[in-house]
Parts: structure tokens; C-alpha cells; sequence
């Protein structure tokens, strides 16, 4: 048997390559829906931690983000992404991927906290104090002055956590989601045969990341011409 006729048997006999599509299209929903989600609990996690530095107030909501971050950030992903499926929504019926976005948009969510606090600690304090000079509240410097500028600092660092973001969904398959990684399992298990299916899925894993790193330095390009 040549290697047409092998990748034929492996990949398109029997529509195999549907699962394929599938595992792309769960993998790109979780990983979009999770970067968003992650994006917005890391945002108020770090928003938090920082007011409760400035003015030492929102001291339970501070030691719950701490708490929160610390948990995410100490616990492997494939426990936390266990737990929430085996035994938080153990006896509920929920669709697995959104399963798969709520765990993976709750671990990002941590890292997400604090390359967000890191990019608002990197703001000169000489900033806060001007607007506070002006007469502006804490919540008028922080979204009309410091944020936007945090957020162009750690841009390239939230890229990269979802580069990373879309290559850990493949650990959904411990809970049973179709991901890239699951279908290439799911053929190799009606073929006994593992090479086409795991070196397609690696062939697509490095063009989504490739693409994603180029739209990255386009991004980090641009702001860095905006800036000059």
C-alpha cells in the first residue's frame, strides 16, 4: 500500500475527516469563547488588586482575587478542567464545550489577572498622581489614562496566552470533547493506524499558531509605530 492510498484509508474513507473539522471547529469555539471570558475575569481580577493597592479598600474582594489567582495558578489545568466537569456540573446536563470555555476561560482568567496588573504597575505612578492633580476620580484615570496604555504594553503577552490557550484545549479530550487531538484518537482507534491523523492534527496546530503569531506582530508592529 503506497502513501495516497494510506492517507486515503486513514483520513478520507468512510468521512473521516469530519471528525477533523469537528475537533477544529470545537477547538476554535473553546479557545475564542475562553480567551474572552478569561479577558474579562482577568480584567476585573486585576482591576481589583490594583484599587485595593491604591486606596486599601475591597479587602475581602482582593483576598478572594489573590485567593483565585493563586488556586488557578498552583492546580494543573486538565484537575481544574476535571473538577468542573465530573463534579460542579456533575449532575447537571451542560454542553461539553461550553464545559470545555468555562474551565479553560477560568484558568486563563488568572494569568490574564496578572499580565494585565503587570502592564498597569508598569505605568509611571507620576500619571495617577497628574490625574489626581486634575480633580479626576480613581475610575476616570484608570480607564481613560492608565488602562488603555496597560493594554498596549501587554498585548503581545495576551497574544501569547492565547497561543497557548488554543494549544491546551487539547487536553478537553479527558472529559470526552471532539477537539483536534480527540479526533485524530478517534481515527487511529477505527485504523490502528496513527501516523496521517496525528501529523495532520500537528500540521494544523503549527498553521494556527503560525497565523496567530503573525497577526500578533502585525499588532505589536503597529502599536510600536503609533507610538514613535
Amino acid at each position: 500500500m503506497n502513501i495516497v492510498e494510506s492517507f486515503y484509508n486513514s483520513v478520507i474513507y468512510d468521512g473521516r475527516w469530519k471528525f477533523i473539522l469537528e475537533g477544529l471547529s470545537n477547538t476554535c469555539i473553546i479557545a475564542i469563547g475562553a480567551v474572552v471570558l478569561g479577558v474579562i475575569i482577568g480584567s476585573i481580577v486585576a482591576l481589583i488588586r490594583n484599587y485595593h493597592d491604591h486606596t486599601s479598600k475591597l479587602k475581602i474582594l482582593n483576598s478572594l482575587a489573590k485567593a483565585y489567582t493563586n488556586i488557578i495558578r498552583g492546580t494543573p489545568s486538565t484537575l481544574q478542567l476535571m473538577i468542573i466537569y465530573y463534579i460542579i456540573f456533575g449532575s447537571v446536563d451542560v454542553n461539553i464545550v461550553i464545559v470545555g470555555i468555562l474551565a479553560f476561560g477560568i484558568n486563563s482568567g488568572a494569568y490574564v489577572a496578572e499580565i494585565i496588573r503587570a502592564g498597569v504597575n508598569s505605568i509611571d505612578k507620576g500619571q495617577m498622581e497628574a490625574g489626581y492633580a486634575l480633580g479626576l476620580s480613581y475610575k476616570q484615570i484608570i480607564f481613560s489614562i492608565i488602562f488603555p496604555q496597560a493594554v498596549k504594553n501587554v498585548l503581545p503577552a495576551l497574544g501569547n496566552e492565547f497561543i497557548t490557550l488554543v494549544k491546551e484545549t487539547s487536553i478537553g479530550a479527558y472529559i470526552g470533547i471532539v477537539e483536534l487531538t480527540k479526533a485524530s484518537d478517534i481515527i487511529a482507534s477505527r485504523t490502528y493506524d496513527y501516523f496521517f491523523p496525528l501529523i495532520l492534527i500537528a500540521l494544523i496546530y503549527l498553521a494556527i499558531t503560525f497565523m496567530l503569531t503573525k497577526l500578533i506582530s502585525r499588532m505589536e508592529a503597529k502599536l510600536n509605530h503609533v507610538r514613535s
